[in-house]
């Protein structure tokens, strides 16, 4: 996709009309999912795809009707119509697609600039018009009112935490309610790695770990030295399952680290706990926990110590990990460890929000 930003943002800077094409649903099979883009020029020129190249002759047939005044439309296309099947959409599946002309008030450039920086950012574009760009705590355009902003931003943080693209409605979340929002259907384009969880011993706690993690949003590795513990059929949600000592694997991963990244480590062993985090410790992860008593605890602080980790280093470790949420068991203790991470993620304080005064949300 930011090939297709970077010449959006061209022909926007030198003044040059287009249409942009979005895929806003999906159903069954389909060849690009909820956020991908086309963009067709006044001269003809096309860029991206929403389809693979089975509806993109459509596309350019109504975004020349776009070009020549007809409003912005909403079309979809499937297998079962006839429309469908004259477009030549065959994959088995049906898309619906927003065709509309990009003016110069959708910030495009700050979309481009974040997307150059590694920053994730949110292009949101209302269904009639308009558009904003989200990310990193900060807000570029708008929607006409700071409280219909407000509304779409809220609405937007939790997809573009998740590195999601699709629609998402804005409801009246402004101001605590006291000023009324009317909802508003949004689209949302999410540019985003999705976030790393690395999982370091694939014991049981491992597993549903594992699947809160991926029904997060996660890109979720477990590596274990141990085969008979590290079988990828034990972790359904795991996007890849790691035979290797978790250091020597550490190791390939280092240039993929970011603050992004979660490592949590499981194994309960000095031997292969200790070296991983060390590496983990002084690396770019933005959380970095380990499961332990109170005991194991400081006896793996000695350990580190005497490996050479700097004690800056150790105050970033999280252990015993997880929040204090009472929890017993693999599933609640994996609740508790995916809280905290989100916790320091977002900056939240952990604290029950009955505690908290102010907007439950903040920008």
């Amino acid at each position: 996709m930011q090939h297709v930003i970077d010449q959006a943002v061209a022909w926007q800077r030198s003044g040059t009309r287009f249409v942009m094409a979005t895929v806003l649903r999906t159903w069954g099979s389909a060849p690009h999912a909820p956020g991908a883009s086309m963009l067709v020029s006044e001269g003809g020129r096309i860029v991206g795809s929403v389809s693979g190249g089975c509806v993109e002759a459509a596309v350019c047939a109504i975004a020349e009707e776009v070009l020549a005044g007809a409003a912005s439309t909403v079309e979809r296309w499937g297998v079962g119509d006839e429309d469908a099947f004259a477009a030549g959409l065959t994959c088995g599946g049906t898309i619906e697609v927003l065709i509309r002309e990009v003016g110069p008030e959708v910030p495009l450039g700050r979309v481009a600039a974040d997307l150059a920086a590694g920053v994730p950012v949110a292009l949101v574009t209302p269904l009639d018009g308009g558009g904003l760009a989200v990310g990193g705590g900060t807000v570029t355009g708008s929607l006409g009112d700071p409280h219909a902003d407000r509304a779409a931003v809220l609405a937007t943080e939790g997809m573009l935490g998740r590195a999601a693209s699709g629609l998402v409605t804005s409801r009246n979340a402004a101001a605590g309610g006291a000023v009324c929002v009317p909802e508003r259907e949004l689209l949302v384009q999410s540019f985003a790695p999705r976030p790393r969880l690395l999982i370091f011993g694939a014991a049981e706690f491992a597993r549903p770990l594992a699947g809160i993690g991926a029904a997060l949003g996660h890109r979720v590795s477990v590596c274990d030295a141990r085969p008979a513990f590290a079988a990828p059929e034990r972790f359904p949600g795991a996007d890849e399952v790691v035979t290797d000592r978790p250091e020597r694997w550490f190791r390939t991963q280092e240039d993929l680290v970011d603050l992004g990244t979660a490592v949590i480590v499981l194994t309960h062993d000095h031997r292969f706990d200790v070296p991983v985090l060390a590496l983990a410790l002084r690396s770019r992860a933005g959380y970095v926990g380990a499961m332990g008593s109170r005991r194991t605890h400081q006896d793996r602080l000695e350990r580190l110590r005497a490996a050479g980790t700097t004690e800056a280093e150790i105050a970033r470790l999280r252990s015993p990990v997880g929040l204090d949420l009472g929890g017993r068991g693999p599933e609640e203790t994996a609740v508790s460890i995916m809280a905290e991470i989100i916790a320091v993620r977002r900056g939240g304080s952990g604290l029950p929000l009955t505690f908290r005064t102010g907007p439950v949300h903040t920008v």
